[in-house]
């Protein structure tokens, strides 16, 4: 299996999630030893400083702990070219594992090899693209009934599953992934061919039409 070749560094929490992207990666990783990076100056301008010469690549896991490491590595990577990598919230835990972690779910290393794979080859592209189409805006979140009206955390949430991507993605995190995926109305056309989701959007549009009716 030919490895992919990355430009930025990738930066992971643990030994086991490097030991598993090291078979799908030629190129430089980086472990933040689970919390560990918070409190080692060492590492942060390690971190820093190979992400100013290359890029980063944020690949952490969908838990809780894996969001708080994620966006401390952001916070601190100030003006330089960093691109998150996502992976679902799926249930499980890993081989070596006795018990399944806090939340229950599979973290990097974890997860499927061609999804890794994929999710790779995805960032494998220049961290800015500009895409054909229209740009799926704030806006556009609202009126799909996703970010601001009734319902939209759980419509949000059954979207995020639906793509494959965490539940916990913030509206800031969620708009950046979207954009990076689709355009408008490449992401128009995935709600059609997901009908439990479209028709969500749906009740929502007649909701919102019958409230707008009611205060005029």
């Amino acid at each position: 299996m030919d490895k992919i070749r990355l430009e930025p560094v990738l930066v992971v929490e643990g030994k086991y999630d490097a030991a598993k992207l090291s078979e799908l990666v030629d190129g430089l990783i980086i472990t933040t030893e689970g919390f560990s990076v918070f409190t080692s100056e060492e590492k942060q301008q390690l971190i820093v400083e190979l992400g100013r010469r290359r890029g980063l690549l944020v690949l952490t896991d969908s838990d809780a702990a894996g969001f708080r490491i994620r966006r401390f590595i952001n916070d601190i990577a100030q003006d330089i070219s960093v691109k998150n990598i996502y992976i679902p919230g799926i249930a499980g835990k890993e081989k070596r594992k006795a018990r399944p972690g806090k939340e229950g779910l599979l973290g990097v290393e974890g997860m499927n090899i061609d999804l890794l794979r994929r999710l790779l080859i995805q960032a494998d592209q220049p961290l800015v693209q500009s895409k054909t189409g229209e740009r799926i805006t704030y806006a556009d979140l609202f009126e799909m009934g996703i970010s601001g009206t009734a319902g939209a955390a759980d419509r949000r949430r059954m979207l995020l599953q639906k793509a494959g991507l965490p539940v916990r993605l913030s509206k800031k995190a969620l708009l950046e992934v979207l954009n990076s995926l689709y355009s408008k109305e490449e992401f128009e056309s995935f709600l059609q061919k997901e009908s439990s989701i479209t028709d969500s959007f749906v009740n929502n549009a007649v909701s919102a039409q019958k409230d707008e009716k009611v205060e005029k």
